[in-house]
Order: structure tokens, then C-alpha cells, then sequence
């Protein structure tokens, strides 16, 4: 992940949709967060009119718990308080702050919502803080940031470093992290998938698999075309290739590359018998890209967005935007160590042993 050096500018002077750290991205690039020490990060700085959205219910009430919205006031933060009763659009609120002189925007949700405000801060040229008061906070533990401690995000304000980070397209669409198709996506549309994420993950996927369901889907990556897969994956910057499900890290944040997965199962009983036996690579077809394109068969498919269920026109283009998010970390954070084995594996695992006793139960019946 590239560094950040910032001019003394504020924000609102910046190149729009550009980092200042681009001049340092070529020797940077293929380093990951995780191995950069905080040497080699430049002080930024200070903002004068930092703006915070908080949605006080996502994550079961972290943002309440943790007092982010009374603490990011006392930093002198403007802080706009969501009511999940009343729904707003939040790309506008965002573009309201930016015209209102706001020279740093950030988000206390979850990966959904973070993207949809990440994309106004990169069109605007403006430094983002991500606290992560989210289920999952996938985006965060990327950025190593603490996930059980929210508030320290807010450091940031003020001892910050900064990070130039790609942002990924579906078509308009702004996502962090990925998004779904197929039975992935069906994953997101379950009314239960943001309360329970593996849980549900368990119950759908592997009688989703083993019925084929869904539209038709042709993926195009490059050179690489995959007819008829039953879950795509389209990811901002590649999982590691030892987790292919998507459920642990990626390695870096700014290879200027998507990372695709298309799985077909091509016979409920194969299915079972590779995925008991841990071959995930029998079943998908792993490629970077920087576009994809997902057609089906239909004008409309579900899709899951940073795990938020939309609904897009096909033929859906994704493509990435390198380097033109300035993410503004606390310079000291616990996941910028590097770590041993990828969470998820016993996620994979679960999965595996629920497919088999599904294909189990129909071959009995």
C-alpha cells in the first residue's frame, strides 16, 4: 500500500480523485500495509472542519457504546447523528459537507455505507477516516485498524498518517471491498445475512449450489471467460489466494487490480467431495483484472454491494479507480503487524461440511 506524503494544503485545494502520494506509488506498489513500518509514513496536516456520519444502530450499537459521536465532537468534528426511521441519501449529505467547507469526511457504519461516502471524498479530493462500528468492518481490518476498539480510529484527527488506496466501480456504483453475484449475492439478499453473515453463508450456499439457481451468468476478465457460474466475486484488490471465499484479508489495498472468483459447481456430489477435501481451487477460476464484465441472461440481476442487496442492469462493467482514496489511519494501529494464518478458513470449513450433508439428504431421498 502506497504511503502518504501531504502538502500543507487543506483538503478542498487538493487534485480531485487524486492522492498526493501518486508520485510514490511505483515504489511502493506490492507492499503491503501489513509489512510497511511507521517510518515510512509523513505527518499530514491538521484539519480544520472534519465532518462524521454515524449510524448509531449498525454493529448491534458500537457507535453508542463507544461514545464516537460526543468523542468526535470534543475533536471538533461536525457530526451528523443517522436515523435508520428516516432514510437519507447519503452521497448527497456528503456532497452538502463537502460544499459547506468540509475538509475531511468520515463514516462510523459499516462497508456499505463507508463506500458510498468514500466515493464523494475521493471525487472531492478529501482526506476519509473509517471507524469501525460495523458487523464485520472488512474495509478496517484491511486498514489495520482496531475493530474492537472503534474510538481509536478517531486518532486520526489527530495523529494521523495518510494511505492512497483504489476504490472499485459497478457500473456507478462505488464499493471498498467487493461485490457479489450469483450465490454469493443471494447470500446478501437474505433478510438474516447482516445479523449473521456465516451463519447464513451455512444455511443458503450449499442448496444454491447443489440446485444451480439463479440467472445465467457469462464473466469476462482479460482473456479469461467463465460460462454459467454459480457465484462471482469481484473484489477491490485480490483476496489472498489461500482464501479464495473472500472471508479473510487482502494482501494490499493498491495493486490497481480487481480480484475475480467464479465458482461453478458442476455436480451437487463433486461439490461436496472437493470442498470436504479442501480443494476450493476445483471449483474457481482465480484472475486479476482491472475490468470485469458480468452479463446474464436477464436485464436485471442482484447483486450484493459491500453487503448491502441492490439491484443492477447487466451487462454490469467493474472496473478500479487506483490510488484516488487518501484514507487517514491513526498512526499507530494493531493490524499493521503481520499475521500467521488467514481468518476464515474454519468459516470454509463449515460451508464444506454443510454442502455434504445437504447433497447427503437429496441422494438419501
Amino acid at each position: 500500500m502506497a504511503d502518504g506524503t501531504v502538502s500543507s494544503g487543506r483538503g478542498n485545494g487538493s487534485r480531485a480523485g487524486a492522492c498526493d502520494c501518486d508520485g510514490r506509488r511505483a515504489d511502493e506498489r506490492g507492499r503491503s500495509a501489513l509489512a510497511m513500518t511507521e517510518n515510512a509514513f509523513q505527518p499530514v496536516a491538521a484539519v480544520l472542519r472534519p465532518y462524521l456520519i454515524v449510524n448509531p444502530r449498525s454493529g448491534g450499537g458500537k457507535a453508542s457504546r463507544f461514545r464516537i459521536a460526543e468523542m468526535a465532537r470534543e475533536l471538533g468534528a461536525q457530526v451528523l447523528l443517522l436515523d435508520p426511521s428516516q432514510p437519507q441519501d447519503l452521497t448527497a449529505v456528503a456532497r452538502r459537507a463537502v460544499d459547506d467547507g468540509a475538509d475531511l469526511l468520515g463514516v462510523a457504519a459499516g462497508d456499505g455505507t463507508q463506500a458510498l461516502v468514500a466515493g464523494v471524498a475521493a471525487k472531492s479530493g478529501l482526506p476519509f477516516v473509517v471507524i469501525p462500528t460495523g458487523t464485520r468492518n472488512h474495509f478496517a481490518m484491511d486498514l489495520g485498524l482496531d475493530r474492537d476498539d472503534p474510538s481509536a480510529a478517531l486518532e486520526a484527527l489527530t495523529d494521523g498518517v495518510e494511505l492512497c488506496v483504489d476504490l472499485g466501480f459497478a457500473g456507478e456504483q462505488v464499493f471498498v471491498n467487493n461485490v457479489s453475484f450469483g450465490a454469493y449475492a443471494a447470500l446478501v439478499q437474505d433478510p438474516a445475512y447482516r445479523d449473521d453473515k456465516i451463519g447464513t453463508t451455512v444455511r443458503i450456499l450449499p442448496e444454491y449450489l447443489a440446485r444451480h439457481e439463479g440467472p445465467e451468468l457469462v464473466v469476462r476478465a482479460g482473456l479469461l471467460t467463465v460460462d454459467r457460474p454459480d457465484a462471482v466475486l469481484v473484489s477491490n484488490n485480490p483476496y489472498r489466494a489461500d482464501d479464495p471465499a473472500g472471508l479473510g484479508k487482502r494482501a494490499q489495498l493498491d495493486s490497481g487490480l480487481l480480484g475475480v472468483l467464479a465458482a461453478r459447481a458442476e455436480t451437487p456430489a463433486e461439490t461436496a467431495a472437493r470442498l470436504r477435501d479442501g480443494q476450493t481451487h476445483g471449483l474457481t477460476n482465480l484472475a486479476t483484472s482491472e475490468e470485469v464484465v458480468v452479463d446474464a441472461d436477464i436485464p436485471f440481476i442482484p447483486v450484493g454491494l459491500d453487503g448491502e442487496a441492490v439491484t443492477l442492469p447487466t451487462p454490469v462493467r467493474c472496473r478500479i479507480s487506483p490510488g484516488t482514496l487518501r484514507v487517514r489511519v491513526p498512526r499507530h494501529r494493531p493490524g499493521t503487524a503481520p499475521t500467521g494464518r488467514p481468518p476464515g478458513r474454519g468459516a470454509i470449513r463449515r460451508v464444506a461440511s454443510a454442502v455434504g450433508r445437504a447433497v447427503h439428504g437429496r441422494h438419501a431421498g
